[in-house]
């Protein structure tokens, strides 16, 4: 790798931690970036996944404290099932072959897309489950399982499962969803690290840039306008899973 193609992914990096923590879509920048310095798509996979822990990073050390502030025992039960799911996840990529769950993953992205631009409707049709955490907890489970083994698209999905099946602000939301799917990332980037073909200089390159974008991430989301956002995050989504799709 060259000093242009490692400035070209520290930006790159700085991008996806921007709009990965506003939108839940670091992938769409991150992935395509990786894939153009000339990285195979599972080493770009894997790479991407250690790469994006820094975007967590950044955001939770802008503004950790304000987690405190929230649900504990909905933080608590989201931690624990984000360092489950993302166990299961990343070992499944490690034992079955390349390209045996990418097939369903432009539905589940446009599944959220979806869910994002209906989101007012579905709130008011969620609201008898806000009370059901079980319902909430098994849902960020099956998406932190999919996010350690692929990843693209899951920041958006547990983005649409805060703003559908909690009361949570679209910046709250945003940090949860950072803090999360963080949390499954890591476990997952521990075991890529150990065992699967990442480009060093790539990820550290994508890295510095994801937690500088992550950390410029939660000023900039509180001062936006949530309902535009919304439709933005959503259009873009289903933008992400048709690039998906036919890539």
């Amino acid at each position: 790798m060259n000093a242009a193609e490692f400035l070209f992914l520290v930006a790159a990096g700085f991008g996806a931690g921007l709009i990965g923590y506003i939108t839940g879509l670091a992938s769409v920048v991150s992935y395509p970036a990786l894939l153009a310095v000339g990285l195979s798509p599972i080493a770009a996979n894997v790479t991407n996944t250690v790469s994006l822990v820094a975007v967590g990073i950044g955001s939770t050390a802008q503004s950790g404290r304000v987690m405190l502030d929230g649900d504990r025992r909905r933080l608590i039960g989201g931690v624990v099932v984000s360092l489950i799911g993302g166990t299961i996840g990343a070992v499944t990529l490690l034992i079955t072959p390349p390209g045996a769950f990418e097939a369903i993953v432009p539905f589940l992205v446009a599944l959220a897309a979806v869910a994002l631009l209906l989101q007012p409707m579905l709130r008011r049709w969620a609201t008898s489950h806000e009370d059901r955490p079980g319902v909430w907890l098994f849902s960020l489970l099956v998406i932190s399982v999919y996010g350690g083994y692929f990843g693209a698209g899951a920041g958006i999905m547990v983005l649409a499962l805060m703003l559908v099946l909690t009361s949570e602000p679209l910046w709250r939301a945003a940090l949860s969803k950072s803090l999360f799917l963080g949390i499954a990332n890591t476990v997952a980037a521990v075991g890529f690290m150990l065992f699967g073909p990442v480009h060093w200089w790539a990820a550290l390159a994508m890295a510095i840039g994801c937690l500088a974008g992550g950390y410029c991430g939660p000023p900039v989301v509180k001062r936006l306008p949530a309902e535009p956002l919304r439709i933005a995050v959503a259009i873009g989504g289903l933008a992400l899973a048709v690039w998906l799709a036919v890539r």
